[in-house]
């Protein structure tokens, strides 16, 4: 691990023109991930008993707007003036910031969120832990530094994307103060973007699952994504989904996307991609005949509100409406398969149905991949619909359209009906022959 220097006996030109009695530490996530043998991506410093004209004269760029962040000019990484804080409002943006040469290292640590992000090193690798965030790293524990912590509602999920990302518990005292920010309303305050930038890591994470188990034994799921909390408790047929619970099988189709290292559009898609069933009347239990149907307006609703990329929300919209086709390709009429495929937009973002796929084998075999964990065999068994899938998409793409249009110049109006002929002309002879082998 690369040490942190205090600016005495330190040979980087920069630092040596801050006056003596300035301290410089490494902070946050750096110390936690180098604790964990983890690989060290960014690196944030506290600087202690500094001004901003200091920092300014020393040749560092100011470039934080609510308090004093400064860029080492040679390796661009932040340093921050030691600050506390206190709430002077509602939300994420509510605190008035205090910074001083007299506002030591534990007051600087003690505004964090989580005992693991409030540890510093010093230039000789000692480790500074007045909180105790070595200990709960060592038991896996998230852990609240201070009371302060019901301040900002943005911890909520951040808690529940470190839950995500380390697979921890969250200590009953912390989850008790997550529960308050729930009840308390203002997690309405927090911007979409932050809401999607916290969910979109989450979902990136080692276990999706645990994000969403964190948001709902808090209370904060149904106020941020009510459409997905109303799939808890929720039955299924168990032929199709063993698990039963269809709020269970999200968890689980998450975590089996992050295993196979899917893409984010196709964990935000399985996110979404039963919301339908959370809308089915109870007396229609455990049937969700329909649910894709009425899935899309729910996940464009979610998408809508959380403000996520137009590639994240349209596979949730592709893959809510015909994860469950996909699954029959294969046996679907060549008008239907057609459709799909085309409302995939296959000829112009091929990607697009990898999205479907992807999702479509993420569905279906979850159910065995949770029990059994057998994932290479259920990869393999849906290798044939996969394939069916992508042969189609070439067929559509092999149907020549300059050519019929060429033909029909006479008649441009008679274009389509022949484009579209010919094209089911072209998934008849592929069924064919795709039956045939």
């Amino acid at each position: 691990m690369k040490p942190v220097v205090t600016v005495s006996g330190n040979n980087d030109p920069v630092l040596a023109k801050l006056p003596p009695t300035v301290r410089i530490y490494e902070v946050g996530g750096a110390v936690r991930d180098a604790l964990l043998g983890w690989p060290v991506a960014d690196r944030d410093y506290v600087v202690v008993g500094a001004t901003p004209e200091v920092m300014s004269a020393a040749g560092f760029r100011p470039v934080g707007r609510d308090f004093p962040v400064f860029l080492h000019p040679k390796t661009q990484e932040e340093y921050a003036l030691a600050r506390a804080e206190k709430k002077s409002g509602r939300g994420y943006h509510g605190f008035t910031f205090y910074t001083d040469p007299t506002v030591t290292l534990e007051d600087d640590l003690c505004r964090r969120d989580l005992t693991i992000n409030a540890m510093a090193r010093t230039a000789d690798g000692t480790l500074i832990d007045p909180y105790g965030g070595e200990r709960d790293l060592r038991s896996g524990v998230l852990r609240h530094v201070s009371s302060a912590f019901v301040e900002d509602p943005l911890r909520v999920l951040r808690v529940a994307r470190f839950a995500a990302r380390f697979d921890f518990i969250v200590a009953d005292e912390t989850l008790a103060l997550m529960r308050r920010i729930a009840d308390s309303g203002e997690l309405s305050t927090l911007a979409s973007e932050r809401l999607w930038l916290e969910t979109a890591r989450a979902l990136m994470a080692k276990k999706p699952s645990r994000f969403l188990q964190v948001l709902r034994s808090c209370g904060a799921l149904e106020k941020i994504m009510p459409e997905v909390a109303a799939l808890y408790g929720v039955p299924q047929k168990p032929e199709h989904h063993p698990e039963v619970d269809a709020g269970l099988h999200v968890e689980q189709s998450l975590d089996f996307a992050a295993q196979r290292d899917d893409a984010l559009p196709v964990r935000y898609a399985l996110l979404c991609h039963d919301l339908g069933k959370g809308a089915t009347p109870p007396q229609q239990w455990p049937s969700h005949r329909g649910h894709e149907t009425r899935g899309v307006p729910l996940a464009q609703a979610l998408s809508a509100r959380l403000k996520v990329p137009t590639e994240c929300g349209d596979a949730a919209q592709l893959v809510a409406c015909w994860h469950g086709e996909a699954l029959r390709a294969p046996e679907l009429h060549e008008e239907a398969l057609l459709m799909m495929l085309m409302a995939t937009d296959v000829l112009r973002r091929p990607q697009r149905l990898h999205w479907l796929i992807d999702a479509m084998s993420v569905d279906a075999g979850v159910g065995d991949w949770a029990q059994n964990g057998r994932e290479d065999e259920i990869s393999s068994s849906k290798k044939p619909v996969a394939a069916f899938l992508e042969g189609a998409a070439r067929t559509l793409q092999d149907v020549d359209a300059a050519a019929i249009a060429h033909a029909h110049a006479n008649d441009p109006g008679a274009i389509p009906a022949a484009l579209h002929t010919a094209r089911i002309e072209a998934l008849s002879n592929f069924k064919r022959a795709a039956g045939s082998r």
